[in-house]
């Protein structure tokens, strides 16, 4: 796509602080980082989310995945890290590239917040159950 930011920054039209480059991934530095080391690792492939991702551009993207966050891992010592996606606007998705976040965690004051606020008592057993089946219903072969 002429005109998606990621895919021109692949292309070396747009520059970036490149950590990773493979045959089918790219890894550079988030210009708005949350903190030391978040890092973007995306598709050559023009996928706009997960939802678009053909098997083997997954496959290829998050077997780089490891090797690039123990790289961050060795390089600054967080003691976590989140991998974050965003899957459509609802979602915050807002470059319609699939991007893979990690961002290295240091401490409680790092700037990023993930809460869980689970829904336990909307979801009994039987409920689960008709989810669960409704999902392998429709996983495609």
């Amino acid at each position: 796509m002429s005109d998606c930011l990621f895919c021109k920054i692949i292309d070396g039209q747009i520059p970036s602080l490149k950590v990773y480059e493979d045959d089918h991934v790219f890894a550079f530095m988030d210009i708005m980082p949350l903190t030391k080391g978040h890092t973007l690792l995306i598709p050559k492939t023009h996928c706009k989310d997960l939802f678009e991702m053909p098997e083997d551009v997954a496959r290829n993207l998050y077997a780089a995945a490891p090797k690039v966050a123990n790289a961050i891992k060795s390089a600054f010592n967080p003691i976590g890290m989140n991998t974050i996606n965003n899957n459509g606007a609802e979602a915050g998705q807002t470059v319609f590239h699939y991007h893979l976040h990690l961002v290295p965690r240091y401490d409680d004051a790092d700037g990023l917040r993930v809460e869980w606020n689970h829904r336990q008592a909307e979801f009994p057993t039987d409920v689960l159950t008709d989810v669960a089946t409704a999902i392998k219903a429709n996983l495609l072969p």
